[in-house]
This record gives C-alpha cells, sequence and structure tokens, in this order.
C-alpha cells in the first residue's frame, strides 16, 4: 500500500480543512498519515481512517528556533517512515516541510499553495523574505498545487518551472449546506440564540485576528446600526492568542456593550449560516476563502474586499458586492444597501448557491491531487 503524509501545523486543519479529502485518499488505497501538532481533532481524524503522528515542534508563531527544531524532526520522521508522498500545507510547514521530505529522499513531493503568505502590495522587506523562502522550498517539490489562480503568475516570477505549477482551485462538502432543510434549521438556531424571525441577521465566520478586517467590521456596524437599530451582528470563531495580531478582548468586550454577539468556536458553522441574512468577509488577505464558499452554498449574499481570493469567490454586482479593504464607509455604505434591499439580497444569494454548485465542489479539488499522484508516479517510473 502506498504511504501518503499530508503535513499541516495544526490538527485543526487536518480535520476542518482537509478532512474529507483526506478520506477520499483512504478510499483510493493509500495509507493515510497526518501529521501536526497535536489538538482536540485527532479523534475525528482517526475516524476517518488516517494515522495521526503529533509533531513536537509545530507552532503557528513566529519562532526560527521551533522551525529549524521541526525541520530536524520532521526529516527524521520521514526517513523512518520511508513515505511514497508527502504533501505539504501552511505556510511554515509548506516550507520546512519540503525541504525535510528532499532532505530525507522522499520520492514524491507534493505542496498546496493555499494563499502567498505576502502579496504584491506589501512592505519589500515581507515580500522579499516570503518569496525567496517560497522559491527556495519550491526547488524541492516536485508539483505546486495552487488554489488561487492569482499566485500563479506570481510563482513563475519567482521562476518556478511552468511545469510543476497545477491550478487546484478550492472547493467544499456542498452536502453540507444543503439547502433541503434551510427554514428548518434557520428557526432552530434563532430560538438557541433568542432571535426572533424578523430580525435582519449579519454574520461573519473566522478567527479572532486582525487580518480578518473586525476592525473595520465593528467600525461599520456603529454605521449600520444607527440606520437599522434592529439589526444584529453575529460573529463565530475562535480567539487566536498564538498571533501577534490577536482581536483584543477590550475590543471584544466594548462590542459585546454594542450589541455584537460573539459565538466562538462552533463545530456547527452550517447551521450558523442557515439563521443569517447576509455575509461579510472584511479581509486583508485570503487565499481562497472556505468560508465565503460555505456561504455562497447556503445561499447568502455575500459582502466582500476586492482582494485575492475574494475576487474568485464573489462576483461583484452578481453574487454580492466587494469593497476596498481596510475602509469603514464602503463597508458600511454596502451593509447598509443590502440590508435595506431584501429583493437584491434574495437575487445575490440566488446567484451564489448557483456559482458554488457550479465551481465550488471539493471532488474536483481531490481529482486534480489523485491524479498529480498519478503522473509524478508514472514520471517516476521513467526516471
Amino acid at each position: 500500500m502506498r504511504r501518503l503524509i499530508h503535513l499541516t501545523t495544526a490538527d485543526i486543519s487536518l480535520e476542518l480543512l482537509l478532512g474529507p479529502q483526506l478520506s477520499a485518499f483512504v478510499a483510493a488505497g493509500y495509507e493515510v498519515i497526518g501529521v501536526s501538532a497535536p489538538g482536540e481533532y485527532v479523534p475525528a481524524i482517526e475516524a476517518r481512517g488516517v494515522r495521526h503522528i503529533a509533531l513536537d515542534n509545530a507552532t503557528r508563531s513566529m519562532s526560527l528556533r521551533s522551525d529549524a527544531a521541526a525541520l530536524v524532526e520532521l526529516t527524521k520522521l520521514f526517513r523512518e517512515l520511508k513515505p511514497d508522498i508527502v504533501h505539504t500545507h501552511n505556510p511554515k510547514p509548506g516550507v520546512y516541510g519540503r525541504l525535510a521530505a528532499r532532505a530525507a529522499r522522499v520520492p514524491m513531493i507534493v505542496n498546496t499553495v493555499h494563499g502567498l503568505y505576502a502579496l504584491p502590495e506589501d512592505a519589500f522587506a515581507k515580500r522579499a523574505v516570503v518569496y525567496s523562502l517560497e522559491r527556495i522550498a519550491a526547488t524541492a517539490s516536485h508539483a505546486e498545487l495552487v488554489q488561487n489562480p492569482e499566485d500563479i503568475a506570481t510563482l513563475r516570477r519567482l521562476r518556478i518551472p511552468a511545469d510543476r505549477i497545477h491550478l487546484l482551485g478550492n472547493g467544499i462538502d456542498l452536502h453540507r449546506f444543503d439547502l433541503g432543510q434551510h427554514d428548518r434549521v434557520r428557526r432552530e438556531v434563532r430560538d438557541e440564540l433568542g432571535i426572533g424571525d424578523d430580525t435582519l441577521v449579519v454574520g461573519a465566520v473566522g478567527r479572532l485576528v486582525l487580518e480578518k478586517g473586525y476592525v473595520e467590521l465593528l467600525d461599520a456596524w456603529k454605521q449600520v446600526r444607527a440606520q437599522h437599530p434592529d439589526a444584529q451582528l453575529l460573529i463565530a470563531g475562535p480567539s487566536d492568542p498564538e498571533k501577534a495580531d490577536a482581536v483584543p478582548q477590550a475590543m471584544i468586550d466594548a462590542s459585546i456593550a454594542d450589541g455584537v454577539r460573539f459565538l466562538g468556536m462552533r463545530r456547527d458553522v452550517e447551521r450558523i449560516y442557515h439563521a443569517l441574512d447576509l455575509y461579510v468577509l472584511a479581509s486583508y488577505r485570503e487565499g481562497f476563502p472556505r468560508s465565503a464558499m460555505e456561504a455562497a452554498a447556503c445561499g447568502l449574499p455575500i459582502i466582500a474586499t476586492d482582494i485575492r481570493g475574494c475576487r474568485q469567490v464573489v462576483d461583484n454586482g452578481v453574487t454580492g458586492l466587494l469593497v476596498p479593504a481596510r475602509t469603514v464607509d464602503p463597508l458600511a455604505a454596502a451593509i447598509n444597501e443590502l440590508v435595506g434591499n431584501p429583493e437584491r439580497r434574495r437575487d445575490f444569494g440566488a446567484a451564489a448557491r448557483r456559482r458554488a454548485e457550479a465551481e465550488f465542489d471539493q471532488r474536483r479539488q481531490v481529482d486534480v491531487t489523485l491524479a498529480t499522484y498519478d503522473r509524478l508516479r508514472n514520471a517516476g517510473r521513467h526516471r
């Protein structure tokens, strides 16, 4: 049986980001091993038939010492396990994971680019570091699966060979967000949260970090409430204290005092979407945002920032509205426009669901990935 390792920083990524794909790889006949820092999602990962191996030195915080230790730890692990394929994810493991796999002489090394951590408009120092590390790590891989087509041009400018770059796209489990039970689930969730049927509810889903645009969203919401005092804002997502840009607790407390509802981490996020009337994603940086695809699959109109990633999900003026990132007034104006226009919300939501059905089915990502594995294996036979 062919041994396949998927490497991420944390177990939450293996389960929530990759879980259905890992199950598909098991069904395709691979012995699948997930490698990450340990956590509460390990039992769910193992229930998929995936063996989990915990890393001692994986961390999301910036730590050169931990990253160097992770490189050494992984090199030793790969030499012991002798996998046929190592597939890396996330910015940091994507770098040290590829290098460790090459040092361990793994026959096939694949990396998924979920979204380059630097953007063309970022400061030169950040771009120099990120792009240099990406270029070095890419020399170790045999295939780069790129979720966002806008990143392909950047990788080509980094002189990564074109035959190594493949467009993967992104997708979700559309069945999880089936609209068949929408009315029932909507009533149940609103009853649980104490929200009336007639209340207009705007929602956001994501980790509580500043790069998700929470400062702008919370400031914009003050303007929305001035025009629509009965509207409700729900935010579902865990705190992320390891990140330097974690949303300050004082900001959360002040927003709660203003009537914003913070739901914390939810395992049933698909139910939360059904309780919403409008979805907002005010991020500064995205690769190919899952939450926006999930909202679209639930038939929600979407307001998002006009950045890489959001542009691939939201068709401006068709499925929702795009606004400039890091701005408050345009965001508030867009929310006010849709809050006050139920017909436009309905039209955008229906178009969003159609687009999700046509473009955001995760089965395509599984097919592309398995085809990449087969292609590399056949190429290896000829080498």
